[in-house]
């Protein structure tokens, strides 16, 4: 199935298959109501630092004893032999995915991607939470957007297996990188404006799935929401092309 993408980038994208990831950054407690909530809608969930600091393992198991795969968002950034090691543990968690910053380099990405046996590894662009100013403050000579694709072409050519990157950029990322590479996409809303957020660069589901994500990464519009189900129900439609109403 094709169909157009946004008219003002004038092309029309293949239309793949998009996942939802529940992202759990909650207390040990609720993250259990929320899994039995979603089992059997929801395969995929995140654990961020917030829940893994606080409860560990028990978190990952949390998740796996209700069916589901845990994507572990650490976002490792080290030197090359601190994160083969953790990449090295990461293979007897039992977890589908874990996440490091490509910021870290060609020589950290190459000893992650040699010992990742069973593990998934998804490399961080730039944070969603940033905007223009914030990433100019930090020091970055290339635009924004020039620098996402440097850093997720480093990637692709260091063999990493998924891209983390806002949603924005699905276009041109999908341009850099071709249709194979798998792109994760968090800073998911489900309106076009939010006030006071800390996501910065964020789209609604349905047109993160048309331009071109593998994943969503979704957390507060669900877990937030008075009825999560019904929320999660809706993304759901939202990225298979499904009208709902919530």
């Amino acid at each position: 199935m094709r169909e157009k993408a946004f008219a003002k980038f004038g092309k029309i994208i293949p239309m793949r298959k998009t996942e939802l990831i529940v992202a759990l950054d909650l207390e040990l407690d609720k993250t259990e109501e929320i899994l039995k909530t979603l089992k059997g809608k929801v395969k995929y969930y995140k654990i961020g630092p917030v829940l893994f600091m606080q409860h560990g393992v028990k978190a990952i198991e949390a998740v796996k004893k209700q069916g589901g795969e845990v994507f572990l968002d650490l976002k490792l950034h080290d030197i090359p032999n601190t994160v083969e090691q953790a990449i090295e543990n990461a293979n007897q968690l039992g977890i589908y995915s874990i996440s490091l910053h490509l910021s870290g380099g060609p020589k950290m990405l190459k000893s992650a991607m040699k010992l990742a046996e069973k593990v998934k590894i998804w490399g961080v662009t730039i944070l969603t939470s940033l905007d223009m100013i914030e990433f100019h403050q930090i020091g970055f000579r290339y635009s924004l957007q020039k620098q996402v694709q440097h850093l997720a072409k480093m990637g692709k050519e260091n063999g990493i297996d998924g891209i983390i990157a806002s949603p924005q950029e699905l276009y041109y990322l999908r341009k850099t990188l071709g249709e194979d590479l798998k792109i994760i996409t968090p800073s998911i809303r489900l309106e076009e404006k939010y006030e006071n957020d800390d996501q910065k660069r964020y789209l609604t589901p349905r047109r993160a799935r048309e331009l071109g994500a593998d994943y969503i990464v979704v957390g507060r519009p669900i877990i937030e929401a008075k009825d999560p189900l019904k929320a999660a129900e809706f993304i759901l439609g939202e990225i298979k092309n499904e009208a709902k109403t919530m």
